[in-house]
């Protein structure tokens, strides 16, 4: 659009429009009013705490990024003098210490990630009082940032191989896509145990102990195989079942992958995602109130 001189010569005097974006803050509307284009709108805050996150972890340790390597580590040394040495349980023809390091990485990360989600609005509760923004970016941080942790530890998993002379395979690009499975059931545990940690700090303290009894329920220390045929079925509701053994098919390129149970995983991890986000969605509302 053209705009004439004034008549004097003088200058033209424009004023600069200013432009302000709204947030509208609504209660949810419906039950699958889960507002999911919010949590794209504030990417840079999902990045922002998943730095913060990693930088919190590290911060004034003696041995810094050390830490991922020495605790898949330590846990294999005992696994493999335990389990290896003592008991004898088979490995599927993998020596024990790679065997043991395969299952160990998964379920480290996904312990992890369960426990900061599970935690994490408590832990930022501040954050949670003063501030408004999505509260689903918070446990997709706390899923997120353990990730690190997981491709450094993954980077002596390699060493490892090379050691024992067991070269990867093209079935190592299906890595990624197994740690996406376990993220989801990660998130969509925490999704749960978030609100309820919210309201009853129990979740706190029965956390760990129950992430310890879920990990002798997953074939980490011993195959799938020693599970009786009639009881998989059962065996494999425990969504880190496919998740564990695709892992190790994946990495060794041993046998063939048990679709059963990364059948019954992929459905678990739908229904529980599914659910923990219209859970989530629902609670949120409270959680500057309770927290």
């Amino acid at each position: 659009m053209s705009m004439a001189a004034p008549a004097d010569g003088g200058a033209l005097a424009s004023s600069p429009t200013s432009q302000v974006e709204v947030t509208e803050i609504r209660p949810t509307r419906g039950l699958l009013d889960l507002d999911l284009g919010a949590v794209w709108r504030y990417r840079e805050l999902l990045l922002v705490l998943m730095l913060r996150d990693i930088q919190i972890l590290y911060k004034q340790a003696i041995l810094g990024v050390g830490w991922a390597i020495l605790q898949p580590v330590f846990a294999v040394t005992i696994f493999t003098i335990v389990f290896g040495y003592f008991a004898r349980m088979p490995s599927e023809g993998v020596p024990y210490p790679l065997f043991a390091f395969a299952g160990v990485l998964p379920w480290t990360y996904f312990a992890e990630a369960v426990r900061r989600s599970g935690t994490g609005l408590v832990n930022d509760a501040e954050l949670v009082r003063k501030v408004y923004f999505p509260r689903l970016i918070m446990p997709l941080a706390n899923v997120i940032s353990p990730l690190l942790d997981f491709c450094i530890a993954f980077a002596i998993l390699l060493a490892m191989m090379a050691f024992y002379g067991i070269m990867p395979s093209a079935k190592m690009l299906l890595v990624p896509p197994l740690m996406v499975v376990a993220a989801l059931l990660a998130l969509s545990i925490g999704l749960w145990l978030g609100p309820i940690n919210v309201r009853f700090r129990d979740i706190k303290h029965t956390l760990p102990f129950m992430i310890q009894i879920w990990m002798y329920a997953s074939p980490i220390v011993y195959p799938l195989s020693m599970v009786p045929e009639n009881w998989r079925w059962a065996y494999s509701l425990n969504p880190m079942v496919g998740v564990i053994e695709g892992f190790r098919w994946a990495v060794f390129d041993k046998g063939e992958p048990n679709f059963v149970a990364l059948g019954i995983s992929g459905v678990m991890i739908v229904l529980l995602l599914a659910g923990g986000l219209i859970f989530f969605r629902r609670q949120e509302r409270t959680f500057a109130d309770v927290i």
